[in-house]
Order: C-alpha cells, then sequence, then structure tokens
C-alpha cells in the first residue's frame, strides 16, 4: 500500500514516516509540510530522520502527489487535517487521522467524508490506551453509580488543547456505560467552596515539560479507590497504532472507522 504521511516533520509524522519506512506492507510515496517551510523539496528520509533516503521529496501541495497513494496519515494540525479531509474526498482516498482539539461541528466533517471514503479518526492509537477504555467500560458498569471518578491527564508543555483528545474518550466511554452524556456530567478544574457534585466526571489538565502521555482515571469509594492508568514513555506506540490503523484501513469501504475496529483484541 502506498502511503502520504502530512507534516512528516512534526514529533508524531516523524515517527511515523520511521516506522512506515520500515513496514514491508508499506511504500512512502510523500510527505506533505506547511507552505514555506524549508524542508520542501527535501528527501523524506532525511526531514523525518529516517537515516536514509527514501527517493521521495516532501511537497506543500498534496495536489501534486495525492494520486499516487492509498492512504493518507495526518497527525498535524486541525486546520490542516481539515484541508486534507476534503482533498481525501475529492481524489477518493481513504484517511487516517490522529490530530486532535476539533469542535463537534469539525468532528461532523469526519462524519460527512465517511459516507464517500473509508475515515479513520482516532485520538490515541495504542493499543494499550484502547485497552485501557476496555477496562474503563467494565469499571463504570460495575462501580460507577457508586463511586467519584475524576480524570487526570498529563502531556507536555507545548500541548494546545485541554483537556487531551484521549481523556474525552475516556469520558464518553465512562459517560456512555453510566447512560449518561458526557456534556451534561464533566466538570472540568474546581476552585472556590462547593461540594462535589454526584454523578459527575471530574477532568484536570496537567501541562509540564517533555510529558509524552498520561492518563488516570479513578475512581473514588468509601474507605478505598480503584485507579486504571496509562503512561507512555515516548510516542513511539501512537505511531506504530497509526501505521496498524493505516494498513487496516486501504482495504476497507467507504465508513466510519474506530481504532476498536483496527486493533483487535
Amino acid at each position: 500500500m502506498n502511503v502520504i504521511v502530512i507534516g512528516p516533520k512534526g514529533k508524531m509524522g516523524r515517527l511515523i514516516t520511521q516506522i512506515a519506512a520500515e513496514r514491508e506492507d508499506m511504500k512512502l510515496v510523500g510527505g506533505v509540510g506547511p507552505a514555506g517551510r524549508e524542508y520542501i523539496g527535501q528527501d523524506l528520509g532525511s526531514v523525518a530522520g529516517v537515516g536514509y533516503p527514501l527517493n521521495v521529496s516532501v511537497v506543500d501541495q498534496l495536489e501534486e502527489i495525492i494520486d499516487t497513494c492509498d492512504v493518507l496519515i495526518d497527525f498535524s494540525t486541525k486546520e490542516m487535517a481539515l484541508e486534507v479531509l476534503q482533498k481525501a474526498v475529492d481524489h477518493k482516498k481513504a484517511f487516517v487521522c490522529g490530530t486532535t482539539g476539533f469542535s463537534p461541528e469539525e468532528m461532523q466533517k469526519f462524519q460527512e467524508a465517511s459516507q464517500q471514503i473509508p475515515v479513520l479518526y482516532a485520538a490515541n492509537t495504542s493499543k494499550l490506551v484502547n485497552v485501557m477504555n476496555r477496562l474503563l467500560e467494565i469499571a463504570a458498569v460495575a462501580i460507577g453509580n457508586e463511586t467519584d471518578i475524576e480524570i487526570i491527564e498529563m502531556h507536555d508543555r507545548w500541548k494546545k488543547d485541554a483537556p487531551s483528545g484521549t481523556s474525552k474518550e475516556m469520558g464518553e466511554v465512562l459517560a456512555e456505560a453510566m447512560g449518561r452524556e458526557l456534556a451534561d456530567v464533566a466538570v472540568f478544574g474546581r476552585e472556590g467552596e462547593s461540594l462535589r457534585e454526584e454523578n459527575t466526571i471530574g477532568y484536570h489538565s496537567l501541562r509540564m515539560g517533555d510529558t509524552p502521555s498520561s492518563h488516570i482515571v479513578t475512581f473514588g469509594g468509601f474507605g478505598e479507590r480503584l485507579e486504571i492508568s496509562h503512561h507512555s514513555y515516548n510516542f513511539q506506540c501512537f505511531a506504530s497504532g497509526a501505521c496498524d490503523c493505516a494498513a487496516f484501513l486501504a482495504d476497507q469501504a467507504p465508513g466510519y472507522y474506530t481504532v476498536k475496529d483496527a486493533i483487535k483484541f
């Protein structure tokens, strides 16, 4: 399968390019960066730090190379991702997106696009995070209505959106398992004097240093508490998962897919 990586100079784009370059089932046919960047026109392998040339260039106009690919992988910015999504629809190309920070209205564009092309959107492409979501669902069904649920998420100082897309997804898993809507029960941080409202899900976002990603969900009872957590040491797990998602999506019919469809467990 032929792959184009959007944003190959970014922290995720670099890793995705490096991992895809080593996979026998993938061929990198190009990278796309923002217009005007100094690395436009350079070899993709050099830009992404692969260690050897890939004999394809990084361009700033996706239309120049989009017809050479089967799947587009995008972990860039939400503005760039929305542009790529439209071009994927125009050229009928499968699209994997791991960019976060979209509004509900923007997410609706992904749903609409999935009527014409295969779309896989994932706030987190780690297999272990998605196993954690399954555990959260089990815990929420069993004890969600008798405990206080708090979500603590940690990321590096450069992450723009808060709470993280992964923690929002976790909150949705919890809320759905308890028959609620996350928008009705989420509480973001606390200040002042007031009792904790029952049946709410608390959110706390930490941004510090170069912390890759940590998510801790606590079910607080009386005399005991349960914690389910995931900690990444670097971003390689997300890049590997993104490539697995792309490999899955290449053979799918138009539709809206998630990591649970692509990564079997």
